[in-house]
């Protein structure tokens, strides 16, 4: 711009006729601007006159003829690059130095490209898919087998196992009963519907039972203390003309003394040991 009717704001020299340059509405000389205003080149450190073209990146400038990669030198000027330790470098340098390579096909994911990050691996976003049906997984949930990743539904329809009494699928978890699944919710006492995961129960015609279900619906019942017999009260007793006894049940009704393994007389609907069955 050339001045015609004007000073320096700042050395108050005549602009008429010479280049100027302006500032908030203020015509400087160019002696003047460059020495007061010219940003410092971050390549060669000289000012960049108000007469070059300034190229600013995040704060920093550079001489449009020193704006280049800091490892091929070939210029940056209104081309890709990418940043490093404030370094500029073009895509390619970028890329051979720094970039990460894709999980899937092992080819370089080029900087401003969307890259998918998953278990400390990355992913071009079209490399990263559901490995059954080939679609892409982006940011929805997956489940990962044998080092494959499948979108939850592809994953249920192949590899999921589903509950043996609601048939839906069991996520997690799970009870294993006649090598079938069950979700534990689902593992419940045939008569009172108690859950019994992780609880005792006794099996009948292939249905759980809990112990106290079982004792009323099947279980034979002491001739002394009238409670039912099961496996789970102990692995003795003893069985004699259709009525049945716990082992710490089987003693002399007179005297108490125990009949397990030994000989007994009864009388009535009493069993006696012999001492006493002779008296």
């Amino acid at each position: 711009m050339t001045s015609t009717n004007t000073d320096c704001h700042y050395c108050l020299q005549s602009l008429r006729g010479r280049k100027y340059a302006l500032r908030e509405e203020n015509a400087y000389c160019v002696s003047c601007y460059d020495s007061l205003f010219a940003n410092p080149c971050e390549e060669c450190k000289q000012p960049i006159e108000c007469d070059s073209k300034d190229l600013a990146y995040k704060g920093r400038h550079w001489h449009e003829r020193c704006f280049k990669c800091a490892k091929c030198s070939r210029s940056l000027v209104e081309k890709p690059f990418a940043a490093k330790d404030e370094l500029l470098l073009c895509t390619e340098c970028y890329s051979d130095e720094y970039s990460s390579k894709c999980f899937h096909c092992q080819k370089t994911i080029m900087p401003g490209s969307r890259k998918m990050e998953f278990k400390g691996s990355s992913w071009h976003e079209s490399c990263f898919v559901c490995q059954y049906c080939r679609q892409p997984l982006g940011t929805k949930p997956l489940i990962t087998k044998d080092n494959e990743n499948y979108c939850v539904p592809c994953f249920e329809k192949q590899f999921a196992h589903h509950c043996y009494s609601c048939k839906k699928v069991i996520t997690s978890g799970g009870v294993t009963y006649h090598d079938q699944p069950w979700h534990k919710e689902c593992f419940v006492c045939a008569g009172c519907k108690t859950q019994l995961s992780g609880q005792r129960f006794i099996s009948k015609d292939e249905y759980p039972y809990c112990v106290d279900c079982f004792g009323k619906l099947y279980a034979k019942k002491c001739a002394v203390c009238k409670k039912p017999i099961t496996a789970l009260g102990g692995p003795k007793f003893i069985s004699f003309e259709e009525r049945q006894w716990h082992g710490e049940c089987f003693n002399c009704a007179k005297c108490s003394v125990s009949l397990v393994g030994q000989g007994f007389l009864t009388r009535q609907d009493d069993v006696l040991c012999h001492a006493c069955g002779s008296a």
